[in-house]
């Protein structure tokens, strides 16, 4: 089992009674800094940087700009030095730049600041951990081994809590390692404060490391997938940017934003009182849909024969899930949940996600709220069908990363966002429905019957080599459900559709859906382990071998932060959906498929993930014999709910 790890963790925070003076002693290194003083604090960058500038050629030897320089030849010793301290300028008291940038996070809400360490930002990192975390309301930083980790740690905590995350990332290579993470981010609309690092000013690049770790435009990297990115040049500017990057990320459809914190500014001093007043700071109103392309779009669906809901990212809060359920059942239709939210609860009879085939052959009008990718699903549709569209993509899109699928026209198109739109759609359907509610009636008991089919195909389905090795898809998900159905869980990720197939959700924690790339699920486990633990519940993911090793070291987090995850590996050896794509182009070229595995399989050596997890203090088991599921399941299950993650490694068919 993991266990406690020696150094400070967020858990073991000072007092806040502790005093500020005892606070100050502890960095005296940020106190003979000859940077710029109370003039910069609120001066436009080329100010600030010619106040700095001036000074660091006249530093003295034991100020900040040279004692933090690595000399060749140096001792550990050396190169750790704290300068003597000088916690006055003139009487004056000094705070420093970090500090109020901390105090910007802190400001719009901001509880959790995740990193791996990075010298570009280590006037931040001393000021989250000696200031931030000991001054209400406290912070946390919790400690990753990989940028692109840390990301996807912001990504699952926020579609969990509703409240975004920030990341400090170090400045050039920290922002490359993150760009995937970010994309994964953009693409599921999650809204989170990316912070990199900046060094603008050339002569105070003192070694090799520091030019290396330096960019003109930092945040140019991530433009394409990020809704907004500033580099302010002012501690006012940081101040006003935050503020501004929260309401842009966090307005539909949301989106993570990026913010380079310049060194100077980072590590300036600032006398204590001096720091520029914190923004004003409102949350935004969401967009609703225009009341008259509501009105006209209540009139179709309660109109129409066999209405369709099909819904993506529907329910971005507990509220939207609500409110899905009283739209379905005042219209008494159907809903798709595409899966990439929990949209609507799992064995609801309204639930055709499974019955699609039953139901689609003579919908006459469908609802589609916030869809990602309506070509797809259009195939299962007449083409007579009229179509109403409420989506927010409308409101933001970059050009050039095309995640917008094909263009398709609506009858009406409601350019908002959806949750905020359906209270006046639902309120506008009850005002024209009149008269019997037989008609409803009758097809909801259709469509009841039809959920019923597609759940005892599910189960005849499941049933099919139960006994079977490698072990079946369905009994490993089936088997799991069993153990934990009446625990407070939430599935972050399965590897099939088989678990909405099979289990029972029906609140909006119990599912998020929304894994788009491999490498990506383990990290946004990890994650919204860490919102569950606040909210006395435990996270459950059922994730593929290829994606675990693509970031294997996330797991770690999750031991030494102690975080309740249940982690299941679906290990069938390979990268088997790309398996079947290359099968399949040889089928389509008639080549043959003897040699299809090449390049797909993950053996000759088998990768041991059992032991890769214990190798990092997590409790972990091997399962291949499908008669010790159960049993293993229980064993890992006690582990979690003590608080800490384990891992189920089973190997499994490929689907």
């Amino acid at each position: 089992m993991a266990k406690k790890n020696d150094a400070t963790t967020a858990s073991e925070k000072k007092p806040a009674s502790e005093t500020a003076g005892a606070k100050l002693a502890r960095r005296n290194f940020l106190k003979s800094a000859a940077l710029g003083g109370a003039a910069a604090a609120a001066a436009p960058l080329s100010a600030a940087h010619a106040a700095t500038a001036k000074a660091s050629t006249k530093s003295a030897p034991g100020s900040v700009r040279n004692s933090t320089r690595v000399l060749p030849g140096a001792t550990i010793e050396q190169e750790c030095a704290v300068p003597p301290a000088a916690t006055v300028t003139g009487g004056v008291k000094m705070s420093c730049g970090s500090d109020y940038m901390i105090d910007c996070l802190k400001h719009v809400g901001i509880e959790h600041i995740i990193a791996i360490p990075g010298s570009t930002f280590k006037g931040l990192h001393e000021s989250v951990i000696n200031y931030g975390i000991v001054n209400p309301p406290s912070l946390d930083l919790l400690t990753v081994t990989h940028e692109e980790a840390a990301i996807g740690f912001c990504q699952g905590y926020q579609k969990i809590s509703g409240k975004p995350m920030a990341a400090i990332v170090h400045a050039t290579v920290g922002l490359q390692h993150a760009s995937m993470a970010i994309y994964e981010a953009f693409v599921d609309r999650v809204p989170m404060i990316v912070v990199t690092a900046a060094h603008m000013v050339a002569e105070h690049r003192e070694t090799p490391v520091d030019w290396i770790h330096s960019v003109n435009d930092g945040p140019a990297l991530t433009r394409e997938f990020t809704k907004w990115d500033d580099t302010p040049g002012s501690l006012t500017h940081w101040g006003e940017s935050v503020v501004r990057g929260w309401r842009f990320a966090m307005t539909p459809p949301y989106g993570p934003i990026v913010l380079a914190a310049d060194q100077d500014l980072q590590e300036m001093e600032v006398p204590e009182g001096k720091a520029p007043p914190l923004p004003p700071f409102t949350p935004p109103s969401i967009a609703q849909g225009d009341i008259n392309a509501v009105r006209e779009a209540a009139k179709l669906l309660v109109n129409a024969q066999n209405p369709i809901i099909i819904a993506d990212r529907a329910a971005r809060t507990p509220q939207g899930l609500k409110l899905m359920i009283e739209l379905a059942e005042t219209l008494q239709c159907g809903v798709v949940d595409n899966g990439n939210r929990m949209n609507f609860p799992w064995r609801h009879p309204l639930n055709m996600s499974s019955a699609v085939d039953f139901v689609s052959h003579d919908v006459d009008v469908i609802l589609v709220v916030e869809l990602f990718d309506w070509s797809f699903q259009r195939r299962n549709y007449p083409a007579t069908a009229k179509r109403i569209n409420i989506n927010a993509a409308d409101l933001f899109m970059r050009a050039e990363y095309q995640a917008i699928e094909r263009y398709v026209g609506a009858d009406i198109q409601i350019s908002a966002d959806g949750e905020a739109t359906l209270p006046s759609l639902i309120e506008a359907i009850k005002q024209l429905q009149k008269g019997s509610k037989t008609a409803l009636k009758a097809r909801a008991d259709k469509l009841a019957g039809f959920h019923k089919q597609a759940l005892a195909r599910a189960k005849e389905v499941a049933a099919v080599g139960w006994d079977a090795k490698p072990i079946s898809t369905s009994r490993m998900m089936a088997e799991l459900y069993d153990v934990i159905r009446d625990e407070k869980w939430g599935l972050t990720f399965a590897s099939s559709g088989r678990a909405q197939a099979l289990w029972d959700a029906t609140e909006h924690y119990q599912y998020f859906g929304g894994a788009n790339g491999s490498g990506n699920t383990m990290t946004n486990a990890v994650g919204a382990a860490l919102a569950h633990k606040e909210a006395g519940r435990f996270a459950v993911t059922i994730g593929g071998d290829g994606d675990y090793m693509m970031c294997p070291a996330a797991i770690w987090t999750a031991a030494h932060h102690q975080l309740p995850l249940l982690y299941v590996v679906h290990n069938n050896q390979s990268w088997f959906q790309e398996f079947m794509w290359v099968q399949r182009m040889a089928n389509k070229r008639n080549r043959g498929v003897d040699r299809v595995h090449i390049g797909n399989m993950m053996t000759n050596p088998e990768i041991n993930i059992a032991a890769n997890a214990k190798s990092v203090g997590v409790y972990s088991e091997l399962v291949t014999e499908p008669n010790d599921l159960r049993a293993a399941y229980q064993r890992a299950l006690a582990v979690v709910k003590k608080g800490e993650p384990a891992v189920v490694d089973v190997r499994a068919q490929g689907r």
